[in-house]
């Protein structure tokens, strides 16, 4: 084997999702190198059982709960910087905001149309932004609005439905609209630039950057077709140098169309590169540190390819799922990432030498498959 080569490790499978799974995302690292991923679940009938998004160990994957209470499919799921909300963006009219120790249903945030997007600021778990079909970027601010503290009693295990109904709805009108009458479409991704005062939203093919202050526009970028995927890729700080993609600061990561594109930056407003791919694209994702790149194709293909940043070559191809890969997430310590597929199935790929997480082949070794439940 060429000391360049790929080493093959087999993915861990994430089962519990019995529905497409259209996006995942890890939290930050907390102490002790502890991290999370939650996911979303559509729904493709009325009567479908699922939906409801889970929470699991990042490093392993294992189930940890499952947030009752939407009635319709979750586009979007997210947790908070201190991990301690997860907030989430369904087709039932409504975003929802969790307590992620008890499952309990804090906030439901009414809005008038589907909603298929929610954010919070890199520092600041006190805020979330929203967008959806209503063609409106709102941002909420959350400290006036949670219920005292046993306002719902719920649990992980199927209880949490009661704890929805008794959590404070609060109508869209409360929040602030950004940008109003700019989007002509539904808004699909939201993300919060390190700038606190800096929001970029993907609607269509466009990437619009507003400023809050002045809830305007500063920046408008028309892509290579709608927008499939559109994450900061970022490590927790501690793994970060100056040597990094981005020199330290989260790179913005957007597929669209055939192409895939990377900004940086306070702002994420300088462009590092952009690629013509000779296929569809579904997702992207980077790892700054290892100078890699994993791409998830569009219908009807059903793989993720991995490539080198820097000249652009292949090294591998994972074929693991049996769906377009939707969400492609790199854990907050680089050493691993997830796919999340139509199949309805997370895989997570080791992406370190040595014992990591479930992978116990050391050096040299493969690793043995294992499957978390």
């Amino acid at each position: 084997m060429a000391a360049d080569a790929p080493r093959q490790y087999v993915p861990l499978t994430c089962h519990g999702h019995s529905r497409p799974v259209p996006h995942i995302s890890f939290s930050p690292l907390e102490k002790d190198d502890v991290y999370y991923l939650i996911s979303a679940c559509k729904v493709l009938t009325l009567s479908s059982a699922d939906g409801n998004p889970m929470l699991r160990d990042g490093q392993t994957g294992d189930w940890i709960g499952t947030f009752i209470g939407h009635k319709g499919a979750v586009w979007q799921a997210r947790l908070s910087p201190d991990a301690s909300t997860a907030a989430t963006a369904s087709a039932d009219f409504t975003a929802k905001i969790w307590d992620t120790h008890t499952g309990e249903a804090l906030l439901t945030l009414q809005h008038d149309h589907i909603v298929r997007a929610v954010a919070y600021p890199p520092d600041n778990s006190d805020l979330v932004a929203t967008g959806g079909m209503e063609k409106k970027l709102r941002i909420f601010d959350l400290t006036e609005m949670k219920p005292a503290s046993g306002a719902g009693d719920s649990s992980y295990n199927g209880n949490g439905v009661g704890a929805a109904a008794l959590a404070s709805t609060i109508p869209a009108s409360s929040a602030f609209e950004i940008g109003a009458g700019t989007h002509t479409a539904s808004i699909k991704f939201i993300v919060w630039t390190r700038d606190p005062n800096i929001l970029i939203t993907a609607s269509d093919n466009t990437l619009r950057w507003f400023d809050l202050p002045s809830r305007s526009i500063i920046k408008q970028e028309v892509l290579d077709g709608e927008i499939g995927s559109c994450e900061f890729c970022a490590l927790a700080p501690e793994y970060t140098s100056k040597t990094d993609i981005g020199e330290g600061f989260p790179v913005l990561a957007v597929a669209a169309g055939k192409s895939i594109y990377f900004w940086s930056g306070i702002r994420a407003t300088e462009e590092l590169k952009r690629v013509k791919m000779d296929y569809k694209v579904a997702s992207v994702a980077l790892d700054p540190k290892g100078r890699k790149i994993v791409v998830g194709e569009d219908i009807p293909a059903t793989w993720a390819r991995v490539y080198r940043w820097d000249d652009g070559s292949e090294i591998d191809i994972h074929k693991g799922h049996h769906g377009p890969v939707w969400s492609v997430a790199f854990s907050p310590d680089g050493k691993l990432y997830a796919t999340g597929s139509e199949d309805g199935t997370i895989k997570m790929w080791k992406n370190c030498e040595g014992f990591y997480g479930l992978w116990r082949g050391g050096p040299g070794g493969g690793g043995n498959e294992a499957n978390a439940q």
